[in-house]
């Protein structure tokens, strides 16, 4: 993620001619929110991002089934309720950074533990969102494609 957000960071910066950190902070984060949303609906369509490669997990539909992009992008949106309560609330009270801070991680451990609630133990906006992750590793390399490398190197 570190560089989706570095990449679109200076592409928006480059096009906004933004000189200041501060100016277009919120156009950067609607542009961001936007960027996400591509990279995970692109990725969950696809079945996996790049880190849930290297977990060996994917994500599916109910039956086991490849997602939608239209389900990623609920599945998306729905995401975003690990994040925009403890927002919003922090907002609305003009909460400083720290207790906003706190105020997040709180509730970020909340809305964790309320997954052991949950029928499948599942988190809720997969649940909301009709899909769930499963482990899965790549089927290996077939036999003859494995002696054409080993007869390269």
């Amino acid at each position: 993620m570190f560089g989706v957000v570095f990449i679109a960071g200076y592409l928006f910066s480059t096009l906004s001619q933004t000189r200041n950190a501060l100016d277009n902070r919120h156009a950067l984060q609607a542009f961001l929110f936007v960027v996400f949303g591509i990279y995970f609906v692109w990725f969950w369509a696809k079945g996996q991002t790049l880190a849930m490669k290297t977990w060996d997990i994917r994500v599916v539909d109910k039956s086991g089934a490849p997602i939608t992009q239209k389900r990623a992008l609920l599945r998306y949106v729905l995401s975003w309720i690990w994040f925009l309560p403890p927002l919003g609330i922090s907002w609305f009270l003009g909460l400083p950074g720290t207790e906003a801070a706190v105020l997040a991680l709180g509730w970020v451990g909340v809305w964790a533990v309320l997954a052991r609630f949950q029928a499948q133990k599942q988190f809720w906006h997969d649940a909301w969102a009709g899909t769930q992750l499963v482990t899965w590793t790549a089927p290996e390399r077939s036999r003859k494609s494995r002696r054409k490398t080993e007869k390269a190197a």
